[in-house]
């Protein structure tokens, strides 16, 4: 399942990926997601679509601004 909403997602990468949101790791997503022509970035928008990952950069940063 896509996440719809930031509290789907951050359960998602809490509790089902078990990954803990720190700030380390949202700055590296970040830095990695909002580089256009990074190779993961290319494959995520592929997998998943422009919408879900302009969703995934708006939720990083949501949650590095708390």
């Amino acid at each position: 399942m896509i996440p719809s909403s930031f509290e789907e997602w951050k359960n998602c990468i809490v509790n089902d990926c078990n990954i803990k949101l720190t700030e380390e790791f949202t700055k590296k997503r970040l830095s990695i997601y909002e580089d256009s022509n990074h190779p993961e970035t290319k494959n995520f928008e592929k997998l998943y679509g422009k919408q879900h990952l302009n969703n995934i950069i708006y939720w990083l940063k949501k949650y590095v601004d708390k």
